[in-house]
């Protein structure tokens, strides 16, 4: 689960990338910067400390 979240925030952060330079999309592409964080902090939080 916790790959899952990285592969989505680099997805969405691609896709903003892509947007942002092209701006074809508008404002709408921030919205997908703003999952990709959300994405990844949560990634990060609900990582397991399992040694």
């Amino acid at each position: 689960m916790n790959s899952l979240l990285y592969i989505i925030a680099v997805i969405l952060i691609i896709g903003w990338a892509i947007g942002f330079f092209f701006t074809a999309v508008g404002s709408l592409i921030h919205v997908l910067l703003v999952i990709a964080v959300i994405a990844f902090i949560l990634g990060i939080t609900r990582r397991p400390t399992a040694i």
